[in-house]
């Protein structure tokens, strides 16, 4: 009884030893977001003054209302397209027994161990050989492909074991085609792993940086995580971490308050693609 309280205490110390180590950065960022921009003393003397006017020259700086609207649009656009292609194409992969659709379901699964910095040159090739012009929708293409191998992996896996072939035999019976087959009965089904898509890339294409960075130029259309960069400085003019700490949190606010209202559903749709996937 002694050592299972014991290891009971020690396990409970060292959750609480890994919390501090996650908390700490996260509590010195916030101090010092929370000071004014001409207070430069040591990050360490934490909360010693409230302003927000760091907040202030963040949101006006970075043009906030227009980048928070760029954000969304690319990354509502990206997620539509990425669960209507996944979904799609994973749909034959799943049910077909065929040697093309094992040849398919391995041709997008290679694209997991590919990095996309790998192939990007060739792409921006390809974009200025096709005269693609190059603006705040172009991420989009590179966010869709990126993506697809991720969903579809997640998407043939939760049709395999997830949604019975039985009741598309009955909707069969009845007389519905492929295409009512499948958006009328299977993929009503797929929410569950429909939901865990659009937290994942949701996420990861909210946050990204480096396709904005490579294909968007224009002040006016980048989106958060790129007018956040614009509080790097360099030599000549040093970096304002009260400011930069305040951009940060200003950019991660809209996924704290969406996550708010849809914790349930987040937390349901990443345990059931856990699962399944």
């Amino acid at each position: 009884m002694l050592a299972k309280l014991t290891r009971k205490t020690l396990v409970q110390l060292l959750v609480i030893v890994v919390m501090a180590l996650n908390l700490i950065p996260l509590i010195i960022a916030l101090s010092t977001s929370l000071r004014d921009p001409s207070n430069n003393t040591n990050p360490l003397n934490m909360f010693q003054s409230i302003s927000f006017e760091s907040y202030r020259v963040a949101f006006e700086r970075m043009l906030f209302p227009q980048a928070l609207l760029n954000s969304v649009i690319l990354t509502g656009i990206s997620v539509i397209f990425v669960v209507l292609f996944a979904a799609m194409a994973s749909y034959p992969m799943a049910r077909l027994k065929t040697k093309w659709s094992k040849f398919l379901y391995l041709f997008f699964l290679s694209g997991l161990v590919i990095p996309a910095q790998m192939v990007l040159i060739p792409v921006v090739q390809m974009i200025n050989a096709l005269h693609i012009p190059t603006n705040q929708y172009t991420p989009i293409l590179m966010f869709i492909t990126c993506s697809l191998p991720f969903s579809t992996f997640l998407y043939t896996g939760f049709i395999r074991s997830g949604v019975p072939e039985e009741v598309e035999e009955a909707a069969h019976i009845d007389g519905a085609g492929l295409f009512r087959r499948f958006w009328s009965v299977v993929f009503p089904l797929l929410i569950p792993v429909t939901v865990s898509v659009i937290i994942t890339q949701g996420v990861w294409i909210w946050n990204d940086y480096f396709f904005n960075m490579i294909f968007i130029s224009g002040a006016g259309d980048s989106p958060l995580p790129l007018a956040m960069l614009g509080f790097l400085g360099d030599q000549q003019n040093p970096t304002q971490w009260n400011v930069l700490f305040a951009a940060c949190f200003l950019c991660a606010l809209p996924l704290l308050i969406l996550f708010l209202f849809l914790q349930k559903y987040f937390v349901g749709g990443m345990t059931v693609g856990a699962v399944k996937g």
